[in-house]
């Protein structure tokens, strides 16, 4: 893409200055070159481009390039990234393939040095990153910050290896972004203290509050599963300078629908302040993470955007340095092609593997909530078939399964409820944080055989429905395509229907499903290891004696 000298015009937004003047842009080699204020003709507004604060682009199941394709779309022309994902599958390794892959297109990634890899030692996963790796990490210049620093614990206790990462960072100059879901108080307080400067994990506003008392930036985060725009928007008006917006894990059938632009036009039709919206979204992460992001002002690279007007937001064009990226809904980035790399190293499961022994007791049954990633823990009867504990479908409480993916080990099997399926079984290796396999359904055979639809691609997500057998391969570190984005997102979209269909009730239930082994976020979960008590921070049994 060449670059040009050319003139644009309409009512321009400076979220600079916090004004709005009509007239003129004038472009050349891919910077603004100058504004002339004057009267023109135009209906149409011009603003920087939308910034995600706060992303991990595996969850997109794309790769970079994919995921820009789709996001240029709906204005956004950056994102602070966070690549612990795909670290914690290949390490280093799969941040470089991020960063090296993001380059290939005209879009601003910004990734982070994973700060938790793995997040816990309570699962199997594909890479560590030690002090120094994040070092290594740090000393890039195209990393820009120490991605979420989710071990709480280990700021509150002043673990080694913890302090270490942040003594990194700061040294660095780089900032610290924080995950501290309903931490307050004194340890609200320390941990902010530690120079952790943000938070996207707040579910009240008293929560989000305390911690802006502190010091802290609050990422305003609606995302496909963790909405949480309609309890926090009001915190941007009170405290415009300490707010950013986020998404933190987009679907690619939400992303094809939107993104950042869908949380700025519900704030601008509650009617909040336009420029502290805006800003949100364009201002603060570029002075905060120090992006190399245009702001609409004579000097800085041509990131900005064409809406339609302020009420309805339409996004009309996007450009990224100078570079027409999208126009009227369509994108303008060709693909990329890529060549998959991966660790998956396991064989097929068997439906024996997946049996649990009765005992004494009731069972540990995990409470899924729609829209959230904290779980409940409900005590249930068990129901037996033969010398085996099975899914009681009529009482929602059905057999869930992680499955080691980087070697083989016996499956780890515990029950939840709310998933709401009827038939069948669903499994996906997009598994937050490790990424190894997890499964759900109404009998074992379907189980075992959602998993092994799996395996055989090396990664994905599975559907079993009796005959009907369907899979999304995800073949770069069995997390992410590498095909065209929008096709990934239809076909995304007709396995959710699918779901659907045999019963489940969530709004998202893969999205939902791959927080399950989220041992970092309260209140029961399951890692390949076994079953996981997040308040203690240790291991529980599946029967209660």
């Amino acid at each position: 893409m060449g670059h040009n000298t050319f003139e644009i015009q309409g009512n321009i937004v400076d979220v600079v200055a916090k004004t709005i003047f009509q007239g003129t842009v004038i472009v050349r080699d891919g910077v603004i070159a100058g504004i002339r204020k004057e009267q023109v003709d135009a209906g149409r507004y011009i603003l920087p481009g939308l910034i995600d604060a706060h992303i991990h682009v595996e969850s997109s199941m794309l790769i970079p390039s994919e995921f820009a394709r789709l996001a240029v779309v709906h204005g956004t022309v950056g994102s602070v990234s966070d690549p612990h994902e795909i670290a914690n599958v290949l390490g280093i390794p799969g941040v470089k393939f991020m960063i090296a892959n993001g380059r290939k297109v005209p879009f601003k990634f910004y990734f982070g040095a994973p700060s938790c890899v793995p997040a816990t030692p309570f699962e199997t996963s594909g890479a560590s990153l030690g002090v120094e790796e994040v070092k290594e990490l740090l000393d890039m210049p195209e990393i820009k910050y120490l991605s979420e620093m989710m071990n709480f614990p280990g700021v509150l206790y002043n673990d080694q290896e913890v302090m270490a990462k942040l003594q990194l960072a700061h040294k660095a100059g780089k900032p610290v972004d924080g995950h501290a879901p309903g931490v307050t108080g004194e340890n609200a307080e320390k941990y902010i203290r530690a120079g952790i400067s943000t938070d996207h994990e707040c579910f009240t506003l008293e929560e989000a509050y305390e911690k802006i008392k502190y010091g802290m930036h609050i990422l305003i985060r609606e995302g496909s599963a963790a909405k949480n725009f309609e309890t926090l928007y009001p915190l941007i008006d009170e405290f415009p300078d300490q707010v950013m917006l986020c998404s933190d894990d987009k679907h690619p059938n939400d992303l094809m629908e939107g993104h950042i632009n869908v949380e700025v036009k519900r704030a601008l039709g509650l009617g909040l302040n336009a420029m502290n919206v805006l800003r949100s979204c364009t201002y603060n992460p570029v002075k905060h993470y120090h992006l190399e992001i245009g702001l609409l002002q004579p000097g800085d690279a041509a990131d900005f955007i064409c809406i339609d007007n302020l009420a309805d937001f339409n996004v009309l064009a996007t450009y990224v340095d100078g570079n027409l990226v999208a126009e009227d809904g369509k994108t303008c980035i060709p693909g990329t092609v890529e060549i998959p790399f991966n660790k998956f190293n396991i064989s097929r499961v068997l439906v024996e593997d997946l049996r649990v022994v009765p005992e004494e007791g009731s069972i540990r049954v995990i409470t899924a909530s729609d829209g959230q990633l904290i779980t409940g823990l409900l005590l249930a009867e068990p129901v037996t078939l033969g010398d085996n504990v099975v899914s009681d479908v009529s009482h929602d409480i059905l057999k869930i399964v992680v499955i080691n993916r980087y070697h083989e080990a016996p499956p780890s099997v515990g029950f939840i409820k709310n998933i709401g399926l009827k038939r069948g079984a669903i499994a996906s290796c997009v598994a937050h944080d490790s990424h190894n396999i997890v499964a759900v359904g109404v009998d074992d055979e379907s189980i075992a055989e959602a998993i092994n639809l799996i395996i055989a691609e090396k990664g994905g997500i599975s559907l079993v429905d009796g005959p009907l057998k369907q899979v999304l391969p995800l073949p770069f570190a069995g997390i992410m395509s590498g095909v065209d984005g929008f096709e990934v997102a239809r076909q995304y979209d007709e396995m959710d229907k699918k779901v659907k269909e045999l019963g489940a009730t969530l709004s998202a239930p893969y999205m939902t499903l791959s927080f399950m082994a989220l041992l970092v976020i309260p209140e029961i979960k399951i890692s390949d290891k076994g079953l996981f008590d997040g308040t203690t921070f240790t291991f529980t049994s599946l029967f209660e004696k």
